[in-house]
C-alpha cells in the first residue's frame, strides 16, 4: 500500500501543477499521510482515516490563506472615476444615428442614452456605465454648473 499512496500523492501533485486553482494540494498531503501509515504498519482502514484526516486538517488550516490570497482585486483605473459624475452634452446625443458626445473631466466621450431617449446637447447627464470607450448617460434633473 505504500506504493499506492506515494503513487497517488504525485498523482494528485501533478494536478495540482497543471490546474490554475488550488483543487488537489490537499489530497497530495494527505497521501503523503497515509504514505507514512502504512510505513508504520497501520491496516487499509485506517490508512483511509489518516488520509482523510491528513486532507481536512490542511483543507482548514490553508482555507484562511486561500481565501484571502484567492480574491481577484479589482482595481479601478482613472478612466472609473467618471462613472456617477454628472457630464454636459456636447452633442447631441441619438442611438438610432449613433451620435452623441459629453464633456466631464476635462475630456470629451462618445456618448449613449442609457435608454435610449434623444439628449440635446447642453444638457446635463449622469454616467451610468461604461463601454469601451462610450459612456452612457441618463439625462439628469440637476442643473448646476457642471465641473470639469
Amino acid at each position: 500500500m505504500m506504493w499506492l499512496w506515494l503513487c497517488a500523492a504525485v498523482l494528485f501533485g501533478a494536478v495540482e501543477a497543471v490546474t490554475a486553482g488550488l483543487v488537489s494540494v490537499w489530497f497530495a498531503v494527505g497521501s503523503v499521510g497515509a504514505f507514512f501509515a502504512a510505513l508504520g504498519g497501520l491496516s487499509i482502514t485506517l490508512q483511509l482515516v489518516v488520509f482523510a484526516a491528513v486532507s481536512a486538517v490542511a483543507l482548514a488550516a490553508t482555507r484562511p490563506l486561500v481565501a484571502r490570497f484567492g480574491k481577484s482585486r479589482h482595481v479601478p483605473t482613472n478612466l472609473d472615476r467618471v462613472i456617477g459624475k454628472t457630464a454636459q452634452v456636447s452633442e447631441d446625443i441619438d442611438n438610432a444615428a449613433a451620435t452623441g458626445a459629453v464633456y466631464v473631466d476635462g475630456k470629451t466621450w462618445t456618448a449613449r442614452s442609457a435608454c435610449g431617449e434623444a439628449i440635446p446637447a447642453g444638457s446635463c447627464v449622469e454616467i451610468q456605465r461604461m463601454e469601451g470607450v462610450k459612456l452612457f448617460v441618463k439625462k439628469s434633473e440637476e442643473k448646476a454648473e457642471v465641473v470639469s
